[in-house]
């Protein structure tokens, strides 16, 4: 029976959790920027352009076929489209900052039950990725 108790603090505290990343105002920045993105039908396409043009240029690079290099100037000629429209740039961007909170949650998560105890930033390594120093 302890171990559902647990189990429900353990719950209540991480739906605390997300109840203080969403009440964040970047956070309301990111969705803002999804959202609009969501509902733009030529930057939602304009993005499935390139991430299936992506795909499979990295599918034949991984198989050693040979990538054309009109097939590559096609992409990058898509790439360029993608990133020149702003509710395409702004979702790409939200996706990365979403990205990094999530890397952050997860490092701390893991740090926790490495040490079995709440991390400090003297915890992660000096030279590279602490939770929040942005670098991923």
């Amino acid at each position: 029976m302890q171990a559902t108790i647990e189990e429900t603090v353990i719950i209540q505290r991480t739906k605390d959790l997300c109840q203080t990343i969403i009440d964040q105002p970047e956070y309301r920045q990111i969705r803002e920027r999804i959202d609009s993105f969501m509902g733009d039908e030529t930057a939602k396409s304009q993005y499935q352009i390139v991430m299936e043009k992506g795909d499979s240029l990295q599918h034949k690079q991984q198989s050693g076929v040979p990538m054309d290099n009109d097939e590559i100037a096609e992409f990058e000629k898509n790439r360029e489209i993608l990133l020149n429209n702003p509710v395409a740039a702004n979702f790409l961007t939200a996706q990365q900052q979403m990205h990094k909170i999530q890397e952050s949650v997860m490092q701390y998560v893991s740090k926790t039950f490495e040490l079995g105890r709440v991390p400090t930033m003297d915890d992660f390594p000096a030279e590279g990725c602490g939770p929040s120093c942005g670098c991923s």
